[in-house]
């Protein structure tokens, strides 16, 4: 079975685009400062993006408003070509926990993540279906933990749900992950060691 080169389809969509002189509007959902920071260097040039935060997952909520503010800091300090917008969605935790109940005990990088990929592809693309963007994307597969293939083959279900077309990709490629943390170094970033979630911080311990 051939596996889909997502990153190589992103820059099929890009230059098509570039082609059509278009710059399309992008919402692309954000889980942390440190991840977005390559993707926004990356997409920026070719997209008018709008990063939107929606991460239940993530506890305390102390640790969730520390994200937030990181996450906002980066934008109003990156240097990017298109201009950047924000939006934070509402902090619902008790979704995730019902998201995933039952799934406790799973390994980090498994079925409750999965669960977790889909509860905000889901909202991201919700709301880019309300507002018109022409596409949504998520930064989820800077990581090297993260599972790119799922993360898309979520993103192209919720996608035909919601009926607004989902951005391929797969960010840890072309050295993606090395240059954030490069990024993350340079605008000296709060770079968590866990995932955000009580589970993944627990591996970690």
């Amino acid at each position: 079975m051939n596996r889909i080169n997502y990153s190589k389809e992103l820059e099929k969509i890009i230059e098509k685009n570039k082609r059509e002189s278009v710059v399309p509007s992008l919402l692309l959902h954000s889980c942390c400062a440190p991840c977005s920071s390559y993707c926004l260097e990356y997409l920026s040039n070719y997209f008018k993006i709008t990063v939107y935060y929606y991460n239940p997952n993530i506890s305390p909520e102390s640790e969730y408003k520390k994200r937030v503010f990181e996450q906002q800091r980066l934008i109003s300090e990156m240097k990017l070509k298109n201009e950047v917008s924000f939006v934070e969605a509402p902090y619902e935790s008790k979704r995730f926990y019902e998201a995933v109940k039952g799934l406790e005990d799973c390994a980090e990088g498994g079925e409750r993540c999965f669960k977790c990929y889909r509860l905000r592809l889901e909202k991201a693309a919700e709301y880019a279906k309300e507002k018109n963007f022409d596409y949504f994307c998520t930064t989820l597969s800077i990581s090297p933990l993260k599972n790119a293939e799922k993360i898309n083959e979520i993103g192209n279900e919720t996608a035909k749900k919601y009926s607004v077309a989902f951005l391929p990709s797969d960010f840890k490629k072309k050295n993606g992950f090395k240059r954030s943390i490069e990024l993350s170094n340079e605008y000296s970033l709060y770079r968590q060691n866990f995932c955000g979630c009580i589970y993944s911080k627990k591996e970690e311990q």
